[in-house]
């Protein structure tokens, strides 16, 4: 992923709900989501390249997403795929944090990365990088959080609007197509509120929306989850390009 907006324990019923765009290279190949023939347990799309996936689910409730930190300054291209970090995850037995810390001993391994894991009980947002945010690796508070491809809740300007919009149509109890036509927004951010990332400022300008289009890069697909309580996860995925 590289968008992904989500309510943790804000709902009753429904202890977690999250909407996310994938942006990847068109022809980076992978599959649509489905259940995993080796994992059976899996409910995910699948980077067909690296082998692992941005976003899943099993049938036990776990949840995995992932996002990719720009810093292309760091860039290693011998490290290993970082989807696999959440299909290890998701077929896996640890609990949220025990992974989580697990995770501290090969920091130094991958390319910058943000993932969320979910085991039902808790939540937890972790980073390879030092952000310097006590919430790193530790389980998330009740609330409404956004993720793009910096710390958590960076004030990106997709970021901080996506949120609003997205606990907007909490609190009116919006129907999920809501939650789709939310992350096909193309608008552009001004120039005077891009960050600095260490790319271009017409890529800047490209990645700034919520919705990305180009010739050869942009968002492939968008998803909206569920866990309910008691009750089997939801993930719907529409692919976009």
């Amino acid at each position: 992923m590289c968008l992904i907006v989500f309510a943790w324990n804000v709902i009753p019923g429904l202890p977690l709900i999250a909407a996310g765009n994938r942006d990847e290279f068109y022809d980076r190949p992978a599959a649509p989501a489905g259940w995993w023939e080796d994992h059976p347990q899996i409910y995910a799309g699948r980077d067909l390249r690296g082998g692992g996936t941005w976003l899943g689910v099993t049938r036990a409730g776990r949840f995995g997403a992932l996002t990719n930190i720009r810093a292309p300054g760091e860039r290693r291209e011998d490290a290993p795929s970082r989807g696999a970090l959440v299909a290890a995850f998701l077929s896996g037995t640890d609990s949220a944090q025990e992974y989580a810390d697990r995770l501290r001993d090969t920091n130094d391994d991958f390319n910058g990365f943000n993932l969320l894991i979910g085991d039902g009980d808790n939540l937890i947002w972790y980073s390879n990088r030092d952000h310097g945010d006590e919430r790193n690796g530790q389980p998330l508070a009740p609330g409404i959080y956004g993720l793009s491809n910096d710390k958590l809740d960076s004030p990106w300007p997709k970021v901080v609007r996506t949120k609003a919009q997205f606990a907007s149509m909490l609190c009116m109890g919006a129907p999920e197509e809501a939650y789709f036509e939310m992350l096909s927004d193309t608008t552009r951010a001004s120039d005077c509120r891009l960050p600095q990332t260490g790319v271009s400022l017409d890529m800047e300008r490209l990645l700034s929306s919520v919705c990305i289009e180009s010739a050869e890069y942009g968002t492939r697909v968008s998803t909206v989850v569920k866990l309910l309580a008691n009750q089997p996860a939801i993930l719907h995925e529409r692919p976009v390009r």
